[in-house]
């Protein structure tokens, strides 16, 4: 039987490593092997299986769905390299984190570094059990790449806040059990203005109308807020910070868009793009893919993927040690998004018209799934912050390049 000083991750990786693969046999459930759902981190919609809900609580009362989160607040506690060998024995047996979605890449590193005392204690242990479904309040219909240009205003009334305003592209706001969300408090500032709120989702007066996309989902929908009153225990820091943290919490999107854990990873999922190329188009006498322009552009992918990947490596290992991510988050979004994008072309190309299918007989699982990674891969350079933006943020931030007037 494990002692506890295991469970915690403080006897050492070896200990810790035997530890973790006797636990993960005894909890991950076989048949949920390779069956992770690709919009688990947004979409609402398909319900649990039981033996999914059993896999869910299971990590999330362990607290290693967030791994690295404190344990006073339901995360695991457990230091980077104890984090990254449970990563490994996920990996070795093809288990999947079933605790995912805004709460843990965004919300909760944020309120985690601004939030109060009791703001961590009533929101970051749902969010460590997969309890709390979270959306974003950001864009409006005039405040897109301008953010700072919102105008959805919580007027101050003593104890609470009156919000009235309208948030659009709220990514699984229909199904989301709360919404942090930037607010102007100050119509005479434009970036100090802005707050930072907690909203619950069931207050009176907040209306969802789902935006119905061409394929026949919705993923997002427009938000209105209407007379909705916000306590001021929900404002995250002070009046005023809200672009500041609104900045941050940004970063953290950004940073697990290409992360291990975020869009990119999981369209990037399945077989490489050269077994993919060997098994459509056939190898020559050297076992090489036959076409050699596309060869020679596949091993430039891959090449690329190889050093994203030690990149990121390297990133990681550089934030256990400083606060976190920072502006260079916009780099690595802009390159897990390309590489992506490429991915996804690469394979189409590849499987020809087999690759076009969107539903129907004549294709395969992966076939369809291939033309959803290209379809889905489309937003990975628009959400999070469009690559333009990204590119604004790497000129100014990171290079020091100043606006000419």
């Amino acid at each position: 039987m494990a002692t506890i000083e295991q469970t915690s991750g403080t006897v050492g990786s070896d200990g810790f490593r035997e530890y973790v693969r006797g636990w993960l046999f005894e909890n991950f459930p076989a048949e949920l092997k390779g069956q992770e759902h690709l919009l688990a981190a947004v979409d609402g919609s398909e319900e649990e299986t039981p033996v999914q809900t059993r896999w869910r609580e299971a990590m999330g009362s362990k607290g290693w769905g967030t791994p690295t989160w404190p344990s006073e607040y339901g995360g695991g506690g457990l230091t980077s390299e104890d984090a990254e060998v449970l990563r490994e024995e996920m990996r070795r047996i093809g288990a999947w984190n079933p605790i995912g979605g805004m709460g843990v890449l965004m919300l909760g590193p944020t309120v985690l570094q601004y939030g109060s005392e009791a703001q961590k204690h009533q929101h970051i242990p749902g969010i460590v059990r997969g309890e709390v479904r979270w959306c974003q309040g950001y864009s409006e219909p005039s405040a897109g790449s301008d953010l700072a240009s919102l105008q959805t205003f919580a007027e101050d009334r003593g104890d609470h806040y009156l919000v009235n305003g309208q948030k659009t592209w709220t990514s699984a706001g229909q199904w989301a059990h709360w919404c942090f969300a930037l607010v102007r408090t100050d119509r005479s500032q434009k970036h100090g203005g802005i707050s930072f709120l907690l909203i619950d989702m069931t207050t009176p007066g907040i209306e969802t109308r789902p935006i119905r996309l061409i394929s026949g989902i919705s993923p997002f929908c427009e938000t209105f807020f209407t007379d909705v009153v916000v306590p001021k225990v929900n404002l995250v820091g002070i009046e005023g910070q809200g672009w500041e943290i609104g900045t941050r919490l940004l970063q953290h999107e950004r940073s697990s868009i290409s992360g291990d854990s975020g869009p990119t990873v999981h369209l990037n999922a399945g077989d490489s793009v050269p077994e993919i190329a060997k098994r459509y188009l056939g190898v020559d006498a050297d076992g090489r893919i036959v076409d050699s322009d596309l060869r020679s552009r596949i091993i430039r992918h891959e090449m690329d993927r190889a050093a994203f990947a030690l990149t990121l490596e390297r990133i990681k290992l550089n934030a256990n040690v400083n606060a976190g991510p920072s502006a260079a988050s916009s780099i690595t979004k802009n390159v897990g998004a390309r590489i992506t994008l490429e991915r996804a072309e690469l394979n189409i190309e590849i499987m020809g018209l087999n690759g076009l299918g969107v539903a129907g007989p004549g294709f395969s699982k992966e076939e369809l799934e291939q033309t959803y990674h290209w379809l889905k891969g489309k937003a990975v350079s628009i959400y999070g912050g469009s690559t333009e933006v990204q590119n604004n943020v790497i000129a100014k931030r990171i290079l020091g390049m100043l606006d000419h007037q």
